[in-house]
């Protein structure tokens, strides 16, 4: 995988960079903000880019714009967005007009370079990777009936996990029950929120958008 980093701290960059270089990926070029950013990617074609949320000059919302500008220029480009404290509404800001391609995480999970390298893979694969923290704090608060309402406890308990971007395979194991239960459940789910079979949507993509809306 080729990588771009943006993030206006050396000591983050550099880190990241020696993680992913570590882990098989290539880091093509970083930037220290968003108009460096847009820049070096006239130059290098990578398959993700990582950005931090708070960016200069203004240190708000910078990288998030910037995330948003990707997927309109680069709608292939997997973008997945880092932020140092847990912002729900950016998260749900993010994701709520084309959630494919997309992923927003906690700084601190980038310790876990697999569990980095796993989220990079799967934006660049078309999924939305939402921080496990942020589906928890989703699930707490009170849901509107619709469209989850006929939904089981059970097939709940796997969209979330669909939420967090764990394959079907982690999933199964993580509830222990066999892959051919889970697919089942999961056909189940998408027959349920009316997302049918179509050449042009992600289903899982639009499953997962469609609980962390109803659940914000």
């Amino acid at each position: 995988m080729k990588i771009v980093i943006a993030d206006d701290s050396m000591l983050i960059r550099d880190g990241l960079a020696r993680l992913l270089a570590e882990a098989g990926c290539e880091v093509v070029a970083t930037a220290d903000n968003t108009a460096t950013l847009m820049r070096k990617l006239d130059s290098v074609a990578p398959d993700a880019v990582i950005v931090d949320i708070k960016m200069p000059p203004t240190y708000t919302d910078e990288g998030l714009v910037a995330a948003q500008q990707l997927r309109s220029r680069h709608p292939s480009m997997g973008v997945l967005v880092l932020s140092q404290y847990l912002e729900v509404h950016y998260a749900m800001r993010l994701i709520s007009s084309a959630p494919e391609h997309l992923g927003y995480l906690l700084k601190e999970r980038v310790a876990d370079v697999a569990l980095l390298v796993d989220g990079l893979r799967r934006v660049i694969e078309g999924e939305c990777v939402i921080d496990p923290t942020i589906v928890t704090t989703l699930m707490r608060r009170p849901r509107d009936p619709s469209p989850l309402a006929g939904l089981t406890a059970r097939e709940l308990e796997v969209l979330a996990l669909m939420a967090e971007g764990r394959s079907n395979v982690a999933i199964a194991a993580k509830l222990s029950m066999s892959p051919k239960t889970l697919e089942a459940h999961v056909r189940q789910i998408l027959q349920k929120l009316n997302l049918h079979q179509s050449p042009d949507d992600h289903r899982r993509v639009l499953a997962v958008l469609t609980y962390l809306q109803a659940a914000h």
